[in-house]
């Protein structure tokens, strides 16, 4: 691990809830790769680094998966309901999404389709901006997995710059806003 990504991790790791979700993700022994992804683990991040406590702005926890051998929402529901039971009380919403089946309601909510993932990897490349296209988990051997294509650069230097591989300017612009009110020590790359 290089200094970047032992800070990441000391910082997750003093997130009692963040870590709560992670250790239960981990001792679940899910039967394909997953993360914890994009803003709980940013978000955690910036409020650290802007002093704010570490649950300040966020809303959700994106757990992420890649299942191409099933991809019915109601598979997806049924593992929220797992991982909802198995954590208990938490106070974030777990958005868990098969990254397989993204292609399947893209479309819909974002106005245009996209080609399927092949990979979970290949899904957290397209994610929005560089700082969020970023993901860990913790392995059996309690080692971390940390996946971050963009480095962890403009994520501790609280810089928010598009992804432009997927998004659209109106998509990141609606980001963008909404994390700058959150965090004015933001750095916001335009469009």
């Amino acid at each position: 691990m290089n200094k970047k990504e032992e800070d990441l991790m000391n910082i997750i790791r003093s997130s009692y809830q963040v870590m709560r979700v992670i250790e239960t993700l981990k001792d679940s022994k899910l039967p394909y790769n997953y993360y914890i992804g994009a803003g709980c683990i940013t978000n955690t991040i910036w409020n650290y680094l802007s002093g704010y406590p570490l649950t300040y702005g966020i809303s959700d926890v994106d757990v992420v998966y890649f299942d191409k051998e099933d991809l019915s929402k109601a598979s997806e529901q049924k593992l929220t309901e797992y991982l909802v039971d198995k954590i208990g009380d938490c106070p974030f919403h777990l958005d868990v999404k098969n990254q397989a089946r993204v292609h399947l309601w893209y479309e819909k909510k974002f106005g245009f389709s996209i080609q399927p993932y092949v990979s979970l990897e290949d899904a957290i490349n397209s994610w929005p901006t560089t700082a969020t296209s970023l993901g860990i988990r913790k392995e059996p051997n309690d080692s971390f997995n940390i996946y971050a294509p963009f480095d962890l650069d403009d994520l501790f230097s609280m810089i928010v710059r598009p992804n432009k591989c997927m998004i659209t300017r109106e998509i990141y612009d609606n980001k963008a806003i909404k994390w700058h009110k959150k965090w004015p020590e933001l750095t916001v790359i335009p469009w």
